[in-house]
């Protein structure tokens, strides 16, 4: 039977690797490329990733068009969206590529309840991630490991990640069509920042466009520097260089311009017969991190919260609104923090030894207040904010889960330092202490009057005096850490079953063919 079918586009916004758009276009005579935009995924988002999704959309529609095709956009609950459209085109079948974040999960199993009502046949296929995560919580006695090293040992039993799929080509078209109307724009066009209530005076520079090309054309240049990729350590790279020092392919992974599979297999190929560096510091290494949170949030219940996150240290942390405002806001008095700060607010990326800096800054090192407040504001700024590893670096960067050295702070003045000795990076983002000599750019209310009256900056008045002493708030937030931990009934070095209860058997070669046919 030749179907009517709808690809329902979330994460995954390219044609390459998508195994569930494949399986959209096989026994299909007409194909809907659908994307919702749904208040719950798309209400808190700042400008920045506005624009990387819409300019994703519009490479999309771009690439489908090719393809004779079209993307529908569509605006609404999923739930309420599906029904009219199962009706209208008269829809057998449905796919999507699987999602693992809780909202998704619920939000997938109440579509597919109404496509069995509307008697429409249900496809999913698993490439946002590496493995099919589930397949390693079971691999490890139905738990999510806890530790990097052993997440290595159970992939290692896995063997390499599929091999991507190539993108479909015309061929893949041949009997298949894409109807639309003339007033296709009106009804199913992509919407512009300003439709979305969106104010583009605010808008900097747009330094990554979204899109499944540009994320290609990214990926190729990389590849390009063999040397570079195989010698390659995360720690060795700079917070607060003035241009990036990693690849800034996190974006195009997180949306799924880029296939994380696709990625892997070019690092690998070259590696191939070369000396290169290893995980968990190489960029084969920061993939496995990823797939490292993506498998934590799926078997760790309240994943992105610390009460009812059973792994998870329970703090005292303050509440202080005036606090948080200026770490957010960029008004803390420490210019290496406000310079990251200012960074991601204008560019939607900062680099991942600055986020520890930030991170740390703010919870235990200095302002100790709670982790979700951080992941929150990162979730809005960050282009390349993933619930998975937002959740679980701000876990580990506040010392609460996975990380225990929590008397290991970051100095919001010297760790700069280090790789910025002149300041360039805080000249570049708060250009109001540029005209301060070296040896103040770190601590101007170090400078004498006379130095900050030269400057053109008075410190209490144009730029904030340090809102703590961190010398002296360090060390007493490193003693509530302390007790903190003192207090934790046993050292969670396991994760909580993921399926409670009396061990599966193991599934027969019919159970598995079951399976395999329900998840083409």
């Amino acid at each position: 039977m030749a179907h009517t079918c709808i690809h329902w586009f979330r994460k995954g916004l390219r044609l390459h690797d998508n195994p569930a758009l494949m399986a959209a276009l096989r026994d299909c005579k007409e194909i809907y490329p659908v994307f919702i935009l749904d208040p719950y995924l798309h209400s808190s988002v700042g400008i920045n990733r506005w624009r990387f999704l819409i300019e994703a959309l519009k490479d999309l529609d771009c690439s489908l068009k090719k393809l004779n095709s079209r993307l529908f956009v569509v605006r609404g609950k999923p739930e309420d969206v599906f029904p009219n459209l199962f009706n209208k085109w008269k829809v057998t079948k449905l796919t999507y590529e699987y999602d693992s974040e809780p909202y998704s999960l619920s939000r997938d199993k109440t579509v597919t309840t109404l496509a069995k009502e509307h008697k429409v046949e249900v496809i999913y296929k698993i490439s946002h991630t590496l493995y099919d995560i589930d397949r390693i919580i079971e691999e490890n006695n139905r738990k999510a490991p806890l530790t990097y090293n052993r997440m290595q040992a159970i992939v290692k039993t896995l063997g390499p990640p599929k091999k991507p799929i190539s993108a479909p080509t015309m061929e893949h078209m041949t009997d298949v069509k894409t109807p639309y109307s003339e007033n296709h724009e009106k009804e199913y066009g992509i919407p512009t920042l300003d439709e979305l209530g969106q104010d583009v005076t605010v808008c900097g520079e747009e330094l990554f466009p979204g899109g499944e090309q540009e994320a290609l054309r990214r990926l190729d240049e990389h590849m390009k520097r063999t040397g570079w990729v195989c010698n390659f350590e995360k720690p060795q790279t700079s917070p607060n260089s003035l241009s990036p020092s990693t690849t800034v392919l996190s974006p195009y992974v997180t949306f799924g311009c880029l296939s994380a599979r696709t990625f892997w297999w070019r690092l690998t190929e070259v590696y191939q017969g070369k000396k290169h560096s290893d995980p968990p510091v190489s960029l084969h290494g920061q993939l496995l991190w990823r797939e490292f949170f993506y498998t934590a949030s799926l078997g760790i219940p309240n994943f992105n919260k610390m009460e009812g996150n059973p792994v998870c240290t329970q703090v005292d942390w303050d509440t202080n609104p005036e606090y948080l405002a200026a770490w957010r806001e960029a008004r803390t008095g420490f210019p290496f923090i406000d310079a990251i700060m200012t960074q991601l607010r204008q560019e939607g990326w900062i680099h991942h030894l600055a986020r520890h800096a930030v991170a740390c800054f703010l919870t235990r090192g200095d302002l100790w207040i709670n982790w979700e407040e951080g992941q929150k504001v990162f979730e809005e700024l960050l282009l390349d904010g993933d619930w998975a590893l937002n959740a679980g670096n701000w876990q580990w960067l506040s010392a609460s889960t996975f990380f225990h050295q929590f008397f290991r702070v970051y100095s919001p003045v010297a760790f700069g330092k280090k790789t910025d000795k002149n300041g360039d990076y805080i000249k570049k983002y708060l250009p109001l202490l540029k005209k301060f000599p070296t040896q103040y750019i770190y601590e101007p209310w170090k400078a004498p009057r006379s130095v900050q009256q030269a400057a053109g900056c008075i410190v209490g008045k144009d730029y904030p005096d340090p809102i703590v002493q961190h010398e002296v708030i360090s060390k007493n937030n490193i003693q509530r850490m302390k007790s903190a931990y003192a207090k934790r009934s046993k050292d969670p070095a396991e994760s909580p079953s993921k399926k409670q209860g009396v061990k599966r058997k193991a599934p027969s070669a019919v159970d598995m063919l079951k399976k395999k046919s329900k998840v083409k």
